[in-house]
């Protein structure tokens, strides 16, 4: 029989589970405390309970976490790691410093099925969704290597978050649990490529996160050309659940645009975007693509950008040029693994 994945289990669930084995309700508090707030990754660890409880917890449940592979760090502070999952597969997460504290871009999958022609992650191939337990050793891997409390975190690494919508969801409630890391869900940011359905299925759960959607494109030729997803949610669509979730949310989405060369930068994609975003309670945030080896796409040059952001700011649409951070060791997600699997291919 398989092992049950312990710390992807609520308190609550934990809590039944140590009732239903005739353990002191405290214990399952202990239990929790160990897997959400110190990260343990072993069940020896748990130093404050009976070895013979530590054996029988060993031997009912799986105990998920993640080891460092690659460590590469920029000169200005950001760390980007190469993971290795309990059954070998890879993601990576992008520790960044900030003023306010440190924030993790964590991956919600291994690998990518989207698509998307500008991103380094879909060209490993789709393998898996992570579990929420894997999601959130992401965030106990970084605290435990840099000695430092993540108090902001962004599902917009290696995968699409709400194409794993239930375990993410499940990471959503075990990161923000009180008793457990209890980050503030106000510093948590999801990014989408626009999967409407589940859009409206997160608006339902009311969680006071920042919503993110991927959008880099002013219509549906450009945008169903790099990224495939639009083909099955055009952007009107997509854009008309925005509104929804904007309206019944109150809280002010994020539109993530990579600025292509050539490809999405002309004046004319600005005016139309902005034409499309009047009006709806929005923030557009202009990122130069990446650029690596594998991608025909050459970034936008910095005075284009800037020029972008100026149209869209005079077409009544807030819009800033994300700060670029760890330019120096290919910070952007998916490269790290790419390059992993080609040298692991070689030997």
């Amino acid at each position: 029989m398989p092992k049950t994945d312990i710390k992807s289990m609520t308190l609550d669930e934990l809590a039944r589970e140590t009732a239903s084995s005739g353990l002191p309700s405290f214990r399952a508090g202990q239990i929790f405390d160990w897997l959400q707030v110190r990260g343990a990754t072993d069940f020896e660890e748990m130093t404050n309970l009976p070895k013979s409880l530590r054996a029988e917890l060993a031997q009912r449940y799986e105990l998920r976490s993640c080891t460092v592979v690659r460590r590469l760090e920029s000169k200005d502070d950001t760390v980007k790691y190469l993971f290795r999952l309990i059954d070998g597969e890879c993601v990576e997460s992008v520790l960044m410093h900030y003023k306010y504290g440190y924030t993790l871009c964590v991956s919600s999958q291994v690998g990518c099925k989207m698509g998307c022609a500008f991103c380094a992650s879909t060209l490993g191939g789709f393998v898996r969704s992570l579990t929420a337990s894997e999601i959130l050793s992401q965030i106990h891997a970084a605290q435990r290597d840099r000695g430092v409390r993540v108090s902001h975190v962004v599902l917009m690494g290696m995968g699409e978050p709400l194409d794993n919508f239930d375990n993410v969801m499940r990471f959503l409630d075990l990161v923000g649990d009180a008793k457990g890391l209890n980050l503030s869900m106000r510093n948590i940011s999801l990014s989408t490529c626009g999967l409407v359905p589940r859009i409206y299925d997160l608006m339902e759960r009311d969680y006071p996160l920042t919503l993110s959607i991927s959008i880099h494109a002013p219509n549906d030729e450009i945008r169903s050309r790099i990224m495939p997803v639009n083909r099955s949610y055009p952007i009107e669509e997509l854009l008309r659940a925005c509104r929804v979730y904007a309206e019944r949310t109150k809280r002010r989405i994020s539109f993530e645009y990579t600025m292509i060369h050539g490809v999405n930068d002309s004046d004319a994609c600005a005016r139309e975007l902005a034409g499309r975003l009047r009006g709806m309670l929005a923030h557009v945030n202009l990122i130069p693509a990446n650029e690596f080896r594998e991608s025909p796409y050459a970034r936008s040059g910095a005075d284009r950008v800037e020029r972008f952001a100026e149209i869209l700011r005079k077409c009544g649409v807030n819009a800033t040029v994300r700060r670029s951070l760890g330019s120096d060791i290919d910070a952007s997600c998916g490269q790290l693994r790419l390059h992993n699997q080609k040298e692991v291919d070689r030997t």
